[in-house]
């Protein structure tokens, strides 16, 4: 009797660790793809559509820097965002001294829709990078090594917790009960 229950109870394991290695082996895959990433490549292509429309896009921040006598330079890259192969979206750096701070210069993206430009994600600074993993509809962005933004909204979204502004909560607190207090 033992011998045949140890029969279908070692089949049974075997089917278990099989699918736990299956659900492994497709935890890795699907990790290995939410880490993919396609660097976004900035640079000047003066004189092409999408050189013009980020001058036109960024007139404004142009003409401020062309009057503290500089000639900013425009650095630009466009990808595909959205899941479903459309909406290409157009990166643009604008570089010079009163338009880069100590974090370096800001890249701002723009998504063209029924052959409008709206801006989807405004003054981020480091690298950008386009994930293979999305939400609503668009895939995901990486600035730098960590900074992850989302799509929520018709925008981007950064998903990392703002740095907590010492105990602001209990600073809060402290100036309504003083209010109370006073009659206030």
């Amino acid at each position: 009797m033992t011998r045949r229950l140890l029969g279908p109870l070692a089949l049974s394991c075997m089917l278990l660790a099989a699918t736990a290695g299956e659900a492994a082996t497709h935890h890795r895959h699907r990790h290995q793809a939410a880490v993919s990433a396609n660097p976004v490549i900035l640079t000047q292509q003066p004189g092409t559509a999408l050189d013009t429309a980020a001058r036109q896009l960024n007139a404004e921040d142009l003409a401020s820097a062309r009057k503290r006598n500089e000639n900013p330079i425009v650095l630009i890259g466009s990808a595909p965002l959205s899941a479903n192969h459309g909406d290409a979206a157009l990166f643009v750096q604008l570089q010079s001294a009163s338009l880069c701070g100590s974090a370096g210069c800001s890249t701002s993206v723009y998504l063209r829709h029924d052959g409008n430009w709206s801006k989807v994600l405004d003054s981020v600074s480091g690298p950008i990078k386009v994930l293979g993993t999305t939400s609503g509809g668009m895939h995901d962005l990486l600035v730098g090594d960590k900074d992850r933004w989302t799509w929520f909204g018709g925008a981007y979204h950064d998903t990392l917790p703002a740095a907590p502004i010492g105990n602001l909560k209990k600073s809060v607190e402290r100036h309504q009960a003083a209010k109370q207090a006073d009659g206030g």
